[in-house]
């Protein structure tokens, strides 16, 4: 028989977006809890002092947390508490949890040793936080690439940001920040080698359209197969399979990395 976890959310993450359309278009899986019960699985909304919130749920007795676009903080004592309980804790990051990513990251890594230089060009509304849409922006760069060398700061405005990076083979990395209304928000990535490379484009997780991925190479240009799913609905369903499964997920020792990474910009 198939387990149905009840859900509680934040008033914040549900405006998110992140947690009412995910929910419903997965009714065997989640549901709403039932008045005076205690919701297995808890979503809250990544704003500064979201790890405490994440621990207060786990004391509560939640059996999952979800924690929507969380900014910059030390995970340790949520990874402690989530270990302990045996608690499952996943992330739902604005472009990082774009199922289109798993195949990006097989056909970046596969030319990783052959990289010529990586540039990444992230948008968002004018007004937007540009230290969010950097830790959103990185967030995606680091799940296709693995970890960055060299980060550097060179330019942070209302209208934007630049930062400078090296990939593991020392290749050049670019990153802008783009605040403004005259494209649509999203992140697109082209990471270049010798003899072709891969690009990737990575809409808004509510957005009708998938990711799309394209690898080139002497052979010609191969479009990777493409995901008609929502980042959001990846996340719970990725939580779901943790929870039926016993185990736990690796995205709080992975925030921990991005967070250092942003942490150590100069």
């Amino acid at each position: 028989m198939r387990t149905q976890y009840t859900v509680t959310s934040t008033p914040q993450a549900e405006e998110s977006g992140a947690v009412a359309l995910a929910v419903a278009s997965l009714p065997a899986s989640f549901g709403p809890v039932a008045a005076g019960e205690t919701a297995r699985i808890s979503a809250i909304n990544g704003d500064p002092g979201w790890t405490t919130e994440a621990i207060k749920a786990i004391d509560g007795g939640a059996s999952g947390i979800v924690v929507v676009n969380p900014v910059p903080e030390s995970t340790a004592a949520l990874l402690h508490a989530a270990e302990v309980s045996g608690v499952a804790v996943v992330l739902d990051q604005r472009w990082a949890s774009n199922p289109g990513l798993a195949g990006a990251e097989d056909a970046a890594r596969t030319v990783a040793g052959r990289a010529a230089m990586l540039d990444s060009v992230a948008t968002a509304a004018a007004g937007s936080d540009p230290d969010g849409l950097l830790t959103e922006h990185l967030a995606a760069v680091v799940r296709v690439t693995g970890g960055l060398d060299a980060l550097r700061l060179l330019r942070r405005g209302t209208h934007g940001y630049t930062v400078s990076g090296r990939l593991a083979n020392g290749a050049p990395v670019s990153l802008q920040g783009v605040l403004s209304n005259s494209r649509p928000a999203g992140v697109d990535f082209r990471l270049y080698t010798d003899d072709g490379g891969v690009s990737i484009t990575v809409p808004e997780p509510h957005a009708a359209w998938p990711a799309e991925v394209r690898a080139t190479g002497p052979q010609g240009e191969i479009l990777l197969p493409t995901l008609y799913e929502s980042a959001h609905r990846t996340t719970w369903r990725r939580l779901k399979e943790h929870l039926d499964a016993g185990t736990l997920p690796s995205d709080l020792a992975g925030f921990a990395r991005l967070t250092e990474s942003i942490a150590h910009l100069t």
